[in-house]
């Protein structure tokens, strides 16, 4: 699953079967079926059931499970029924060490939150962890366990932020940036976005219906990107055709990561372009 593009991760609570079937008619990239955090105690085994029932119909997106933590009284329960259920992965929360993952010996691929301290600072050896397929940021709990103060720009979250994201992409694996909380506040979502694709991650993990296509667009490639990314292959290519390493494009040098580059820009244009559901 961690080829997939995920520009757009949606989280939906467990015991909300309303929001549930909400989910399946938007274009998020993923769905995170969420166990946890979202779930009050009394709930927790409606929102399994729930989360069950919701498995057994396809979905035209992954669809991820955020379980309980370990040690929790409901752990067991809910890895016991995503795995029967076939989900596409599991969220893992609050992970701090590697030999934690390591030991649940799953056939899923896995996804890490970060969301300690501790946990950015084992991020890398989390990331290396086979299974892994990618981390995600819980910006909420890190801010918390930091004590910070709250800032527009993450400004005191940013050597968190870009140390999960180096942990990430030093093992091939996918960052996810964490939820933007006030759903009432589009331009300061959409700022946040940006930020989070210009630190390196892969995607965002949001949670209202509203967010999903902003997150996508922030993301993705416009179709100006990808126009520039044919330009600047074709100036390769007639470049390469004339015996020469390199090529001059816009006024800059390009070589072989460029083209690359460019190529990986084309992909994603062609793999997210929006088709009818």
């Amino acid at each position: 699953m961690s080829a997939d593009p995920l520009r757009s991760v949606l989280y939906v609570p467990g015991d909300k079967p309303r929001a549930i079937e909400k989910a399946r008619t938007l274009r998020a990239d993923a769905v995170i079926l969420d166990l946890e955090d979202a779930v009050a105690p009394e709930h927790k085994d409606a929102a399994r059931a729930n989360v069950r029932a919701a498995l057994t119909i396809r979905w035209a997106c992954p669809v991820l499970v955020r379980v309980n933590g370990l040690g929790t009284p409901w752990e067991h329960a809910d890895r016991e029924m995503a795995l029967l259920a076939g989900v596409d992965g599991l969220v893992l929360p609050k992970v701090e060490d590697a030999r934690t993952v390591r030991e649940l010996h799953l056939r899923v691929p896995l996804w890490p939150m970060i969301e300690t301290p501790l946990g950015v600072l084992r991020a890398p050896e989390i990331a290396a962890t086979p299974g892994v397929a990618g981390l995600l940021v819980g910006a909420n709990d890190l801010a918390r366990a930091l004590r910070t103060r709250p800032h527009p720009g993450r400004l005191p979250l940013l050597p968190a932020l870009s140390a999960v994201v180096l942990a990430a992409r030093a093992y091939g694996k996918l960052p996810l940036d964490a939820v933007f909380n006030d759903v009432r506040d589009p331009a300061g979502f959409a700022r946040e976005c940006e930020q989070g694709r210009t630190l390196g991650f892969a995607g965002k993990t949001v949670i209202h219906p509203d967010q999903v296509e902003p997150a996508n667009t922030a993301f993705g490639v416009t179709d100006a990107e990808a126009d520039a990314a044919r330009s600047l292959l074709a100036a390769w290519e007639q470049a390469r055709t004339e015996g020469k390493s390199v090529a001059v494009w816009r006024g800059g040098l390009v070589e072989q990561m460029h083209a690359d580059e460019a190529r990986e820009v084309l992909d994603l244009w062609q793999t997210t372009r929006p088709e009818p559901r």
